[in-house]
């Protein structure tokens, strides 16, 4: 069974100005991340935009992902749902397609009891063979999954790991207490991505990846080498651009920023898109003062 580790992008899904997919862009992100060494891609996730992407959209993506890797490293594609039936129809679309593995989001909007997680999680893993990585953000879902929960799950052989965005560093030390090292933690908020490594945790699924993926490598590959000193300083080399997605929806700074560094992933869909006029000059500063050699 493939066990993740390392520096996972978590991609952008690139659109025209009219709000139509660009996948000719798509597939230049895809050279780019392979060409920065990263460890896998992660597409369809929240910086991917699923909640803004129709079930055909999403297809569509994946499919660009997947033949555009052709198999150089692994590709994950995120098909969590509101209901299990319609996380089931695309985890097994994904499938189909030939992903290496799954993400799946909890469901959101409507609350989930853990029992009904549970439930939920299992038909999902019955339904396809591929690895499942668990996601938990309950800042966006409005639901999180217990220690307890991902204890009980990590038992079903084909969920391998959880991918925690809950920013609660006690959270993800709980993940890791409740489950053996056959089960992969995996940051999710960009500001932990070392402490989780240290922690046991064995990488990261990273926004900021769209950004300098080449920085989020060389940490890595650092705190694999045992520089710590070194993983240290380039963990807090990214908390200027953390400290800029307080200035609107977070996944859209971060795209804002790659178009402003010169990749051309358009803007966010409506309404999510913004008044970037507002921050701007903010950001802008940001990458100037703290990341100059970004700007081309």
């Amino acid at each position: 069974m493939y066990h993740p580790k390392g520096i996972i992008p978590a991609m952008a899904t690139p659109f025209r100005q009219d709000g139509s997919l660009n996948l000719e862009e798509l597939g230049n992100q895809v050279e780019r991340f392979i060409k920065s060494g990263v460890h896998a891609i992660f597409t369809l996730g929240t910086n991917g935009e699923f909640y803004a992407l129709s079930f055909d959209e999403k297809v569509q993506v994946m499919e660009t992902v997947i033949e555009k890797t052709a198999g150089r490293i692994p590709v994950w594609v995120g098909t969590g749902c509101v209901t299990t039936e319609e996380t089931i129809r695309l985890s097994k679309r994904a499938e189909q397609a030939g992903a290496t593995a799954l993400s799946v989001i909890t469901p959101y909007f409507g609350q989930v009891s853990q029992k009904a997680m549970v439930g939920h999680y299992k038909a999902v893993a019955k339904a396809v063979s591929l690895p499942i990585l668990m996601y938990n953000i309950p800042a966006r879902t409005g639901n999180s999954i217990s220690r307890e929960t991902v204890a009980e799950l990590a038992q079903v052989e084909n969920i391998i790991g959880i991918k925690d965005s809950s920013g609660n560093f006690d959270n993800t030390l709980q993940y890791l207490e409740a489950t053996d090292r056959k089960f992969a933690v995996i940051a999710g908020n960009d500001s932990l991505i070392l402490s989780t490594l240290m922690a046991g945790g064995v990488g990261a699924i990273a926004g900021t990846g769209n950004i300098f993926p080449e920085r989020l490598v060389e940490m890595y590959n650092a705190w694999e080498s045992g520089d710590i000193a070194k993983a240290t300083a380039l963990q807090d080399s990214i908390r200027p651009i953390r400290d800029c997605l307080k200035l609107g929806n977070p996944n859209s700074v971060i795209k804002r920023a790659a178009n402003l560094i010169g990749y051309p992933v358009g803007p966010a869909r409506a309404p999510f898109d913004g008044d970037y006029t507002a921050w701007d000059p903010v950001l802008m500063k940001t990458l100037r003062e703290h990341y100059p050699e970004l700007l081309k």
